[in-house]
């Protein structure tokens, strides 16, 4: 049902003075799942050179295990970088100032689910 021409007036005017205020923008983007993903990709891409480094400065001056320190943390900081980025692909809704989510996606059935539901729906005589 579309709003009358009163209510969208008062939802433009809600909605120009919560622009203007600089406390509420902050705490929207305190909640935002995108924004501190964002933040954790660009530490996993200083954490994967800083890796790089350490293992091209260890096979340059013949210490191996600081090549295999610099070959884990370049590992490390791939699988970081990786769940930062599917975490900031999520559609999660966070209540602003309060703890309250809502997961808006579908739980898929794996293979063992599957199974299940297999075996309950086989017919009873095939024991």
């Amino acid at each position: 049902m579309p709003l009358s021409e009163h209510e969208q007036r008062l939802f433009e005017q809600i909605e120009r003075s919560l622009a203007e205020d600089p406390k509420f923008a902050s705490a929207v983007r305190a909640t935002d799942p995108r924004f501190h993903a964002k933040r954790r990709m660009i530490a996993a891409g200083i954490l994967l050179l800083a890796g790089m480094a350490l293992l091209v400065y260890g096979v340059a001056i013949s210490i191996p295990l600081l090549g295999v320190g610099g070959f884990l943390v370049m590992l490390c900081a791939l699988a970081f970088g990786v769940q930062a980025y599917r975490r900031g692909q999520t559609t999660d809704l966070h209540a602003v100032g309060g703890t309250a989510s809502r997961r808006t996606r579908q739980r898929r059935g794996g293979l063992v689910d599957r199974l299940e539901e297999r075996w309950r729906r086989r017919p009873e005589g095939d024991l």
